[in-house]
């Protein structure tokens, strides 16, 4: 039998980790979403790369968690839901103003999610 192109195995998809992101892909991405006034977007995106915590962590913050009654804080520490250890990072100055800015957008107070859901009154976003 003559090999033929319509015969292929289908291409595997790669497993494991993802490569991380270059400097220029996340400054075009800060960029789009600063252009854009994406500040809940740009606010996500500051905290993930900060944090590097896992989605569902990330949503599930509260503002309490971040800010004091400073402004945002500097050094922040948050339990992770799937290990349950704490984890302690460091908010860029970047990341506290965008943080602050949403805030102010949203007129969040220190009860309330940080990241709120737009379907569920008093729910957190979704990570679906």
């Amino acid at each position: 039998m003559l090999y033929s192109p319509a015969f292929r195995l289908p291409a595997r998809k790669p497993t494991g980790a993802k490569l991380a992101l270059k400097p220029f892909h996340v400054w075009g991405i800060r960029v789009r979403l600063q252009v854009g006034d994406c500040i809940r977007d740009l606010a996500l995106f500051d905290l993930a790369l900060d944090s590097k915590l896992r989605g569902c962590d990330l949503t599930q913050l509260k503002v309490s968690d971040l800010v004091s009654a400073s402004g945002v804080k500097r050094r922040v520490m948050i339990l992770q839901q799937k290990t349950g250890r704490p984890v302690q990072f460091e908010v860029t100055e970047q990341t506290r103003r965008s943080i602050a800015a949403w805030i102010d957008a949203k007129q969040l107070g220190s009860n309330d999610w940080l990241f709120p859901s737009r379907l569920r009154q008093g729910g957190h976003l979704s990570t679906r």
